[in-house]
């Protein structure tokens, strides 16, 4: 079986054992799921660059004792993560840059996709008016998927804590996005955007 056939879990025991090419095609398939989380939580090319290479590493070196009680997706995930909040305790109150126009390497955007490219950096600007402590939550739980359970086992507190920063962080976001949800609306009537309870879902945001 080849590298590329072989499934994550399966590629993690083959470089543990010692194979060089097995770490590098789990890099190649979740590089830039791992580069989007980086960047929505710091929100700065470099300083998500920077993470995600000690993640990287940092996963490269913890391979030996990964014991599969979770998807290798998800250890991922709580590495990158770990990597990013380790990176806000240790930065000093600095200027941040805003998030790009264009991922690295993105392809001319046409013209019939431009809406949606333009919803996709209102997301981006929302949600980086959101405190650390609830954007986190949120762009592990609403935009990457993961359960209310997982994510506090990635982000090391209680669930019922990531309910509640979820819960203020998508009330943040109703106020901000509610002219999605009703593009005829006035975004700029107060009280024309209004949270459900349930806040925008994953599908809303991205368009995946």
């Amino acid at each position: 079986m080849t590298a590329a056939a072989s499934s994550d879990a399966d590629l993690i025991a083959a470089h543990a054992a010692g194979d060089p090419r097995a770490f590098a095609e789990l890099v190649r398939r979740h590089r830039d799921r791992m580069w989007a989380v980086a960047l929505r939580t710091l929100r700065d090319p470099e300083e998500a660059a920077d993470a995600l290479q000690e993640a990287f590493i940092s996963a490269f070196r913890a391979a030996g004792s990964f014991r599969a009680e979770s998807q290798v997706t998800t250890w991922l995930h709580r590495i990158v993560v770990n990597a990013c909040l380790d990176r806000i305790r240790r930065r000093q109150a600095r200027p941040t840059v805003p998030l790009p126009e264009a991922g690295p390497g993105e392809p001319v955007t046409p013209r019939d996709a431009m809406a949606d490219r333009e919803t996709r950096l209102v997301v981006h600007r929302a949600l980086s008016e959101l405190s650390e402590e609830q954007r986190v939550p949120i762009v592990l739980v609403d935009v990457e998927g993961y359960s209310v359970a997982e994510t506090a086992k990635m982000l090391g507190i209680a669930e019922g804590t990531v309910k509640s920063r979820c819960a203020r962080g998508r009330a943040k976001l109703a106020k901000v996005l509610g002219h999605l949800r009703n593009p005829d609306a006035d975004a700029n009537v107060p009280g024309a955007a209004v949270a459900d309870g349930n806040g925008p879902r994953r599908h809303h945001w991205e368009g995946r």
